[in-house]
């Protein structure tokens, strides 16, 4: 295995939600209390299976949401949909509403959240179908806004997001998160069922004429933000309990333990991927470190109908740029192991990956079959854990 696989490998591992729960200090001091366990997110099985070894007989019972197939000892795992939302994604919410309902005042529920909960938990507000709900999240996706901007319009436009899904009981509770979000913001991450939200329907609107996506949106999604521009406030404790800084500094500890000079250069990487191609080169090529560490999350405006996702395109990018360089070698990946439409965590490439076509499969966001000739693609399987991308890019001496 190449080295900089090897320090990617470290990084994903610190992040799994194994790790993530056993090292919590907060989780022992609950240790004898009987608890209601929810969760949802692509991370959210995995940290069930953890809390289920923690708390054995302590949890009653239980509801998590899931992207896949699972099955849990005392708590129901019902499998939704991502990336889009769907008829799964409303009776998961209806699910979790009718479990919160049954809460009284005194009981204890610990709701575990991660990224994915967005689509995979939904109910429109009133005037709302499903499918003006799905047309609205796609055009999101596929114009390359952000993820703190697509939650803005997302969790107006839901009866659940924004903290008003907490509406639903007056039980106590804490929800333990692993950050999908640049800055470890609470009120994006997962669109935030049960953190008070400050965003209006006057934020949505502003998003969606930003993008120049206002005149393609269903009318109905515009009559909604009209007339909604509330929101809703809580208290319930949030615990950020693994991030992309954690998966930092274990690649770091990595690097430097094989015998690399290292520095982490930022974990808030976002923009175009041509931009970030840029910046990332640039700043190996004027750099005195072996290594240097990135994570983020990248976006791409999706004009052709090819395989990939950011990840992968991002690593033909970068690419380009250092094909004279045969002592570059620079990796993407997405921590969730898929990136994009592809069932691959992202890429790996120097020098050698280099064909005269490249800009042929970057013209149709094909960068998957272009990176396949060479094998150049990193698969890891849905990994059970989800904190943006992580970019190394490594140069030998």
């Amino acid at each position: 295995m190449r080295d900089i696989e090897d320090i990617f490998n470290y990084a994903l591992k610190a992040v799994m939600p194994k790790n993530l729960i056993q090292n919590s200090s907060y989780l022992k001091t609950l240790s004898k209390h009987k608890i209601h366990l929810f969760g949802s997110g692509k991370a959210s099985v995995e940290m069930a299976k953890e809390m289920e070894i923690l708390f054995k007989d302590n949890i009653i019972d239980g509801l998590v949401i899931s992207p896949y197939h699972a099955q849990l000892n005392n708590v129901e795992v019902f499998e939704s949909s991502h990336p889009l939302p769907s008829k799964k994604s409303i009776l998961a919410a209806k699910k979790l509403i009718e479990k919160f309902e049954k809460l009284d005042e005194d009981d204890l529920f610990i709701y575990l959240l991660s990224g994915g909960t967005s689509a995979l938990i939904e109910l429109p507000q009133d005037g709302l179908s499903l499918e003006d709900f799905i047309k609205t999240t796609d055009l999101l996706l596929q114009n390359g806004v952000p993820i703190e901007d697509i939650n803005r319009v997302r969790k107006t436009l839901s009866k659940i997001k924004g903290g008003k899904l907490a509406s639903f009981t007056k039980a106590k509770g804490v929800v333990l998160v692993i950050s999908d979000v640049i800055g470890d913001d609470l009120e994006t991450i997962g669109s935030a069922p049960l953190y008070s939200c400050s965003s209006t329907s006057k934020d949505a609107l502003e998003v969606l004429q930003k993008y120049k996506i206002f005149d393609k949106v269903p009318k109905a999604v515009i009559e909604v933000l009209e007339k909604e521009n509330s929101f809703y406030s809580n208290n319930i404790e949030h615990i950020i309990i693994g991030s992309n800084k954690t998966a930092l500094k274990a690649a770091k500890n990595r690097a430097v333990e094989l015998g690399y000079s290292c520095e982490v250069v930022t974990d808030s990487l976002s923009g175009d991927v041509k931009i970030v191609a840029d910046k990332i080169v640039s700043d190996i090529l004027s750099s005195d470190k072996d290594v240097l560490l990135f994570a983020g999350e990248p976006t791409v405006d999706v004009k052709g109908s090819g395989k990939g996702g950011r990840n992968q395109e991002l690593c033909l990018h970068v690419l380009k740029k250092i094909k004279e360089y045969p002592n570059i070698t620079f990796l993407s990946c997405g921590t969730d192991g898929i990136d994009g439409n592809s069932e691959v965590a992202g890429a790996v490439v120097d020098s050698s990956s280099y064909h005269d076509d490249i800009d042929i499969f970057l013209q149709n966001n094909d960068s998957y079959h272009y990176l396949k000739r060479n094998d150049d693609l990193i698969i890891t399987g849905a990994t059970g854990t989800n904190v943006m991308d992580i970019m190394i890019i490594l140069k030998s001496s």
